[in-house]
């Protein structure tokens, strides 16, 4: 019996991420953990597994912060998949998030 796709034909699994740096994509998965610096007010979701574990994070900077809510709290354990160019920070994947529309649930 088939099981149905996890994500789009088009995305990336968060654990593949760090093999399309560069490519500006779609990378879908598991928040693992969520946090919010207060000195600056960037957020960080982590992926797949808590920091400094995480494969892959989405980012929004302070300046950006208000747009999203609380995602700390409204995304931690979602599955999601976010849209935009695959950086690396520090040997590891990331996309910086401007927008809210760049994030979108993981359809199953």
């Amino acid at each position: 019996m088939a099981t149905e796709p996890l994500f789009a034909a088009d995305a990336i699994p968060s654990v593949q991420a760090k093999d399309h740096i560069g490519e500006t994509a779609t990378v879908c998965g598991r928040v693992g953990t969520a946090a919010t610096l207060e000195s600056s007010h960037v957020t960080f979701l982590n992926f797949d597994k808590p920091f400094p574990n995480h494969t892959f994070t989405g980012f929004i900077a302070g300046e950006n912060r208000a747009k999203f809510g609380t995602p700390e709290k409204d995304l931690l354990g979602k599955d999601l998949c976010l849209t935009g160019k695959i950086q690396d920070y520090r040997g590891k994947p990331k996309i910086v998030l401007t927008d809210p529309e760049q994030i979108t649930p993981q359809s199953k």
